[in-house]
């Protein structure tokens, strides 16, 4: 199984000079099965590039997994070129709005509109599915095996782990560190704090042991007060979390848009010289085209 990064940047699409190296695209990460079998994370605008590249393969078979409906992970999709071949399958998996009790489809839908984009999808030629997923739902995908957990976000965002042949890939999507709602004064704290360590449970072991984590690291730790509750995580906060699931490596993704290049190898620089790794622990800094081959 391998994968590859199409788009890194979170929260809107930030291209130039000044992101050339790692890639002002948001968020999409292409995962290729030991068979074969096309798996698509996220839709963001790095979508476009790798459906440039699939033209030459078309027709072609595409499970799209979308993590939350947040613009900068489903603005690309429209712009996925197989949509309008005939003879592609694409096929969307998400989750169901909890708000709405609405289904994956429903994402499609809304973005369709007139109002929002010229064509339809009565116009796109290609063989569209809907698989809408309950929380903890495993799904066979070709060779692999696609789980999900439900992660921490201002709306409903799905993590997926991806199983095949004995290797993993997580992906976060987007996830802050819980925190308690309550003062410790207040009769709610306890209960509340119960919860986020379920939750917590939950999450470390639908990531324990992976070979990959990819992880949502917009903040740095001095960034974080002033947008808590905003859905975003910290780069240590991420690298604690991969040192308590026993992750392999660790990819840092969803750069924050108003960070240089320069600047977001800075604090990648400060966070490696603030903490000691342990030897089985590698911590990489993800950027478009970045392709792994996991053995």
């Amino acid at each position: 199984m391998k994968f590859r990064f199409w788009g890194v940047r979170g929260s809107i699409p930030s291209p130039g000079p000044r992101t050339a190296r790692y890639g002002g695209n948001t968020t999409c990460i292409e995962v290729c099965t030991d068979d074969g079998t096309l798996i698509i994370l996220d839709a963001g605008t790095g979508i476009f590039a790798l459906a440039q590249q699939l033209v030459a393969r078309l027709p072609v078979r595409a499970h799209i997994f979308i993590t939350h409906s947040h613009w900068d992970h489903i603005h690309g999709l429209p712009f996925f070129t197989p949509l309008f071949n005939r003879g592609s399958l694409v096929r969307l998996h998400g989750a169901v709005d909890p708000a709405t009790g609405k289904g994956i489809e429903h994402v499609l839908g809304v973005q369709l509109q007139n109002s929002y984009f010229p064509v339809g999808e009565a116009q796109m030629d290609a063989t569209i599915e809907y698989q809408t997923l309950t929380f903890g739902e495993q799904v066979a995908v070709g060779d692999a095996v696609v789980d999900n957990v439900l992660m921490n976000h201002p709306c409903t965002n799905l993590g997926y782990r991806i199983t095949c042949n004995g290797k993993s890939v997580f992906f976060t999507g987007d996830h802050e560190p819980f925190y308690n709602l309550y003062p410790q004064e207040d009769a709610q704290h306890a209960e509340y704090q119960a919860y986020m360590e379920q939750r917590q449970r939950e999450i470390d072991e639908a990531m324990r042991g992976v070979d990959a984590l990819i992880v949502d690291c917009s903040y740095t730790q001095l960034e974080y007060p002033a947008k808590r509750g905003w859905g975003h995580g910290t780069l240590d906060s991420a690298l604690e979390m991969a040192v308590r699931v026993g992750a392999k490596v660790l990819y840092v993704t969803h750069h924050e848009p108003t960070r240089s290049d320069d600047d977001l190898e800075a604090v990648f620089a400060d966070l490696l010289a603030r903490h000691r790794l342990p030897a089985s622990l590698q911590v990489v800094l993800a950027y478009e085209g970045l392709e792994v081959e996991l053995c």
